[in-house]
């Protein structure tokens, strides 16, 4: 399937309209046979795995790359000065930080990232350290790097998810040189208080470790009142030289195919190590990528407000429907991204994902890939119906007592 139109634009509605019209989220896209991962890769199964969104992305950013597309020629790129500023000014108004253009990074994706900070951190012997359970690369970059990983459950505290500090503390060692944050974290939907993070921080100030900061998913937060996103940008000043923010509009704004990212690095020293470990091993940014980009960042706020309050509404939901149709399953509400975190420990199932594929013909993302068995991950980024459709696949294939 080639240029897949979006219904608007099937129905002839021009493309100033459609601009024009309010957001939509209800209305079913068709993905299958368009080439993605979520629905190509096992077009047989019902999927709510890899973590995009079943909505079209913005039309300020549908509007930016046709404009792009329209010029014609797609020749090596690099960041332009109204992404720049556009990045400047959401680091400034987003998270309250100001930064200078120079400790910006500019990559194509935010796995990569991860990869290169095993790589320029840690050397033979030495090791990674990372909160499970957790995003599957996060468990897999210290491959690339040669390193060791060291691993440590996330437990519950009184007000939710938290760090295990005493395991912690047993488990660094000497050679332990790199910290991973996921902030907020995925899959638990934890948005850690500010509190932790200076905590988390004065550990990895301890022990020399640089803190790497994936905030990913951090405009994803259902409620910014209660549950502020507190950056590793926003920590006190004397941990800047230790840490590197990792950021990207691509799960918000659902541009994650385009490949785009980047790294704030305070440290001169810190940000050239990085950036030597890149080598030759990583492509060219996606020339549409930028331009996708600066219009998330400069004018898909209104956008975004929408879609945080349709996806919470679909927290609620799938919470309420967990509880009351699903005995045997747990869930704890997320306080940002539109991915749950369900226990299914209860049904004494050696692997919930692999049953719910052959007893429901859905593609679900197996916890032991997070690092907890026993788990299943749910993408509820997508019209409420479908995904109670998907939920109540979920319900009726429940084993019976």
């Amino acid at each position: 399937m080639h240029n897949p139109q979006s219904p608007l634009e099937s129905a002839g509605i021009p493309r100033e309209k459609r601009r024009a019209m309010r957001f939509d989220f209800e209305t079913p896209l068709t993905r299958r046979g368009t080439g993605c991962i979520k629905y190509d890769r096992r077009p047989e199964l019902d999927p709510f795995w890899v973590a995009d969104m079943d909505f079209a992305s913005a039309p300020c950013i549908l509007e930016a790359l046709h404009r792009r597309v329209d010029h014609g020629i797609f020749g090596y790129a690099q960041a332009h000065e109204g992404l720049n500023d556009a990045i400047l000014t959401y680091l400034r108004e987003r998270r309250g930080a100001l930064v200078p253009l120079e400790h910006i990074t500019h990559l194509g994706g935010l796995v990569p990232a991860l990869s290169l900070a095993a790589r320029a951190f840690c050397g033979n012997g030495e090791a990674v350290m990372t909160c499970t359970p957790v995003y599957p690369p996060f468990l897999g970059v210290h491959h690339d790097a040669k390193v060791n990983l060291i691993q440590v459950d996330h437990v519950r505290g009184g007000e939710g998810w938290t760090f295990d500090w005493d395991g912690m503390e047993q488990a660094v060692t000497p050679a332990t040189k790199v910290f991973l944050l996921c902030n907020p974290q995925n899959p638990l939907g934890r948005v850690f208080p500010e509190q932790d993070l200076v905590k988390l921080a004065e550990f990895c100030e301890r022990h020399d470790l640089i803190l790497v900061s994936d905030e990913i998913h951090c405009d994803l937060v259902f409620d910014e009142d209660a549950t502020p996103h507190v950056s590793a940008l926003n920590l006190p000043g004397r941990f800047a030289d230790r840490c590197i923010t990792l950021l990207s509009p691509s799960k918000t704004w659902n541009i994650a195919g385009l490949g785009y990212a980047y790294a704030v690095i305070p440290n001169d020293s810190v940000r050239r190590r990085f950036n030597a470990a890149r080598g030759h091993t990583l492509s060219e940014i996606n020339a549409l990528s930028y331009y996708a980009a600066e219009s998330a960042y400069r004018d898909g706020e209104p956008w975004r407000r929408e879609l945080v309050t349709y996806l919470k509404g679909n927290r609620d939901a799938l919470v309420d429907f967990i509880r009351s149709h699903c005995p045997g399953l747990s869930v704890r509400p997320g306080d940002a991204t539109y991915l749950a975190w369900i226990d299914a420990s209860a049904l004494g199932l050696e692997n919930p994902a692999l049953h719910f594929e052959k007893k429901a013909g859905l593609f679900l993302s197996d916890g032991a890939f997070f690092g907890w068995p026993g788990h299943f991950r749910f993408n509820f980024g997508c019209p409420r119906p479908r995904m109670l459709e998907g939920l109540e696949k979920i319900a009726a294939a429940l084993p019976r007592a």
